[in-house]
């Protein structure tokens, strides 16, 4: 027993040892991270595709394909399965992970925005069976969502087990999340942009590289377990004439509008079940599942991932006028399944809307001049780029896609512009994505940039001036205007004598009266002369809030009123709010700095929190070595604070924040110290 006590401690010892060293080098360690949770995700990709497969061949046994099998079961499995998967699903997601209902990638963009990238280590294994139970028993949703958000889940695991810094956090959730894209439809550039154009909406070098690696290992563990194969069996493709382009022009308007109805349907499925629907939440995928076993009793095609449909409308194999109706009957189906709380993704069910449209489509045109259109499937598989790229407004994302799918540079023409106009229509169609519409009913507002949802956590509370300015109602004109004039505020708030708000003055509601204030001296009071149609804040809002009620009045401050009786508690100034702002920008950057220094041990680099103040990392000056904090009365001598102690020993770092008094130093120390730059400098020339 004691023999593996003393292996388990020096594994341990030699895991820090060699962790330590490879942080010593940033991108080292950054690739030899993203190399981790490219293989992880890899494999978390071939692990729910093989559970999904396992539970398809239980719920729907045969010999064929899952369409097939669907078709040859009795009615009664097709109905009553859906609504097990439902039964099985709903508890799982209500009392262990609500983060895993739905689609998936708007919770991982969530958790970058408001959490630094920090997603609970349970999500992914509660995501992948929630996911792959949900899929498997036939509901109408996709596999790459939750894909996704394993990958993602997979990262911030690897992330928080490492102890790295907000920024690097971010990283490696696009790691993840690219690793899982790329192992999904064996494309690795695809995956690499799905992570920056998506999830992280950021493009630099140092994120690039890294998510670049992840993909790359996910899709080199996938050939390896799972062979070379394509997620679509594409037929060749090629242009029959120039003209065709105007066909493929009026494909993106239809992809728009199909994309714009199933994140509208999408939506408002998902605020029925939400607000009122009213049972417990763990019962309505249950609800939802026996509807899509319902719908697939008459379309049997909408159940599961659906790739079997898609590949017959890529071949020719589907009546064109048929594809119309699997087109609305698709969105309703994936709709319930979501809406009701349903665990699964949007990818593969607009992959499907787009074949189904093109093959409409193209059929159509077909039709009316064979001559100079190509077949419907090659509108099936432009198309199915259009929708993409209508549903998510990442047309980069969906070209790629759709070009590593076929391998053939022919089909580049007609899909760019398919995708790029398809994205112009669905954005003015919709300002939102189907991801981004999510978070901004949650009231996060990704696109507006990081300021708002500073804006959102800043509080009315801890930045007004509760002196301000006030002028009593009952004061006669000629007081009003010399408080007006000889005062600092551009406003005054006008209350009665309880303290309450009756309105503001300014110079601006005064200045029609001045030249006739003899006369009006002693009939005006305040009262008479304020402004009594304004917006008030309170001291629980949010200073976004008060930004917006400042802007709509066209004023620089608000009073900020007690709810309950409309007492007058102070005013809040528009440069208040915007001072916090700034400080608590200069926070963030200088905590994030300062964590990524500490976490990646960078000797010698400071960072400045004040004008003429740093905190900075050196090494132990040797005339400290071997004495005490105590015995060197640093703060008095030196004048600086000792942050903290960084310990580098063979067995690794180990850090000691606000060390005491009798801390007594030794050669392998480096310590951060927070100071003047000046004395810093004389304390590192010792």
């Amino acid at each position: 027993m004691e023999y593996f006590r003393k292996l388990q401690k020096s594994l341990t010892y030699t895991f820090n040892a060699t962790t330590e060293r490879a942080r010593k080098t940033e991108h080292v360690f950054m690739v030899a991270m993203a190399i981790i949770i490219g293989i992880l995700g890899g494999f978390g990709a071939i692990a729910i595709r093989a559970m999904i497969k396992a539970i398809s061949s239980l719920s729907f046994p045969g010999k064929g394909d899952l369409l097939h099998n669907i078709i040859s079961n009795p009615w009664y499995v097709v109905l009553l399965v859906p609504a097990l998967g439902g039964l099985i699903v709903g508890p799982i997601i209500y009392f262990f992970a609500r983060e895993a209902k739905g689609h998936g990638v708007p919770e991982v963009m969530q958790s970058i925005i408001l959490k630094g990238g920090v997603i609970r280590p349970r999500v992914a294994l509660i995501k992948a069976v929630t996911s792959a139970i949900t899929i498997g028993t036939g509901g109408s949703v996709g596999r790459e969502g939750p894909i996704v958000q394993i990958g993602s889940s997979i990262g911030s695991t690897v992330g928080q087990m490492f102890r790295v810094s907000s920024a690097r956090m971010k990283t490696f959730v696009g790691c993840g999340a690219a690793a899982g894209i790329a192992a999904a439809f064996n494309a690795p550039v695809a995956g690499a942009l799905f992570a920056v154009e998506i999830i992280l909406k950021d493009f630099t070098f140092l994120q690039f590289s890294p998510i670049v690696i992840s993909s790359v290992m996910a899709t080199v563990v996938s050939h390896h377990f799972e062979g070379n194969f394509a997620a679509f069996q594409v037929p060749t493709y090629h242009l029959t004439s120039s003209y065709e382009l105007i066909f493929y022009f009026v494909l993106a308007v239809l992809s728009a509008f199909v994309g714009f109805v199933f994140i509208k349907v999408l939506y408002a499925c998902e605020e029925f079940f939400d607000e009122r629907f009213d049972i417990p939440g763990y019962l309505k995928p249950a609800v939802g599942g026996i509807l899509v076993g319902a719908i697939a009793l008459t379309f049997p095609e909408i159940m599961g991932i659906g790739y079997e449909t898609i590949n017959n409308a890529l071949h020719g194999k589907m009546i064109w006028h048929f594809a119309i109706l699997l087109i609305f009957v698709k969105i309703i189906a994936t709709s319930l399944t979501l809406g009701s709380g349903g665990s699964g993704g949007i990818f593969a069910p607009s992959l499907f809307l787009g074949a189904m449209c093109g093959v409409f489509f193209g059929g159509f045109v077909h039709w009316l001049f064979p001559d100079i259109t190509s077949t419907p499937g090659a509108y099936a598989l432009v198309a199915m780029g259009g929708l993409v790229a209508a549903t998510t407004h990442a047309p980069i994302t969906a070209i790629i896609i759709v070009f590593e799918l076929t391998n053939d540079y022919q089909i580049i023409l007609p899909l760019m512009i398919t995708c790029i106009i398809s994205t112009i229509i669905s954005t003015k169609l919709s300002r939102e994505s189907i991801y981004t519409l999510k978070l901004v009913r949650r009231n996060i507002l990704l696109k507006d940039g990081a300021e708002i949802n500073i804006m959102k956590s800043l509080f009315v509370k801890d930045i007004y001036t509760k002196s301000a300015e006030v002028i009593k109602d009952t004061a006669a004109f000629d007081e009003v205007v010399n408080r007006v004039i000889t005062g600092h505020d551009p406003y005054f708030p006008v209350v009665d004598q309880k303290k309450r708000i009756l309105g503001i003055v300014s110079i601006h509601d005064i200045k029609e009266h001045l030249y006739d204030r003899e006369i009006l001296r002693n009939l005006l009071i305040a009262r008479d002369v304020a402004n009594e149609n304004l917006q008030t804040v309170s001291p629980g809002d949010n200073c976004q809030t008060a930004l917006d009620s400042m802007s709509s009045s066209n004023l620089m401050g608000l009073p900020v009123v007690d709810r309950k009786d409309q007492r007058l508690l102070g005013m809040i100034w528009r440069k208040d709010i915007l001072d916090a702002y700034n400080r608590e920008i200069e926070a963030r950057d200088m905590a994030a700095s300062f964590a990524s220094r500490i976490t990646m041990k960078n000797i010698d680099s400071a960072v400045h929190f004040m004008e003429g103040y740093s905190l900075t990392e050196i090494p132990t000056p040797k005339a400290f070595i071997g004495k005490t904090i105590k015995e060197l009365n640093i703060r008095a001598v030196y004048g600086v604070d000792i942050i903290l102690i960084r310990n580098n020993s063979e067995q690794g770092s180990k850090i000691k924040a606000i060390p005491s008094p009798d801390y007594c130093f030794s050669y392998n120390d480096s310590i951060v110290v927070a100071g003047e730059i000046g004395r810093i400098n004389l304390l590192k020339s010792l």
